[in-house]
């Protein structure tokens, strides 16, 4: 067993990966190379980052033995979120999900980004899924596209399970801080109802040349005890393009007060994450 670590830090999103594991079919993305759980930890430690939160990637569905294992070895400095199967019988998923968040589980994942069509979120086993994560304390990730956010979020709000919405909220960079969907995550974030990751800028457009205040600044004056930042180490896609330190550095540099970069960093994920 571990000792307890002091919280210097918390990436709250990042990936570790085999390449010789199956993959699950309609993948928009696939491991380049083997990343382990000891690679992360050391990338966390050269930045003095004690703490990290691994996020099941989509192309494995829900095998989760590769995040599982890491979570059983580093039960101290590492949560987990994982991608469930809803078609399981509800007292089997239950006992799934319960064995899981014993090993550090904190998180259900809904990853569908570049999906042909989304799955029925008003499902009977989605439901019954949302449900588990309530009673449970699981709360639920999503990363989607800006215009089908609308047909996802106010479901699982509804179900009284936490939503933790990644990358900014995934705003269509078009429409920058007046999107419908990053719009609703500003109202969400004032009613203490969602959680937001500030994570992956160059998803809206970052490397070339468009800044993120806006975004951080609106996010801050909705609610800043419900962000939390992130990675997205490796960098799935966006490999060699910038360094863990840009990652940290874009996020801090927008934030003006350093108060509440501490919240985002340490305090807020610790509450988030179980640490």
């Amino acid at each position: 067993m571990q000792e307890k670590q002091v919280v210097t830090g918390i990436d709250c999103h990042a990936h570790i990966m085999a390449v010789d594991l199956p993959l699950t079919p309609e993948i928009h993305s696939r491991p380049m190379r083997d990343v382990s759980a000891e690679e992360y930890l050391s990338v966390l430690g050269a930045h003095g980052i004690s703490h990290g939160v691994l996020t099941a990637p989509s192309f494995y569905g829900p095998n989760n033995a590769l995040l599982l294992e890491a979570l059983r070895r580093y039960p101290n400095t590492l949560r987990g979120t994982i991608i469930a199967d809803p078609s399981l019988p509800k007292s089997d998923l239950e006992r799934q999900l319960l064995s899981m968040r014993e090993l550090g589980v904190v998180g259900i994942r809904l990853n569908w980004i570049k999906k042909k069509s989304i799955p029925d979120i008003d499902s009977p086993e989605y439901r019954t899924l949302l449900g588990l994560a309530k009673d449970l304390g699981l709360h639920i990730e999503l990363f989607l596209e800006d215009h089908l956010q609308e047909y996802v979020v106010p479901q699982i709000l509804t179900s009284g399970a936490t939503v933790v919405l990644d990358h900014f909220g995934n705003p269509d960079p078009k429409l920058g801080i007046h999107s419908p969907s990053f719009q609703n995550s500003l109202r969400g974030l004032d009613a203490g109802k969602v959680w937001v990751k500030l994570s992956a800028p160059y998803r809206l457009g970052h490397l070339n040349g468009v800044s993120i205040k806006p975004y951080i600044d609106a996010l801050i004056a909705a609610n800043p005890k419900q962000l939390v930042w992130a990675s997205d180490w490796p960098w799935l896609s966006h490999e060699n393009l910038f360094t863990y330190t840009n990652c940290i550095d874009w996020i801090q540099s927008a934030v003006d007060d350093p108060a509440i970069w501490e919240d985002i960093f340490i305090n807020n994920p610790k509450t988030l994450f179980h640490f």
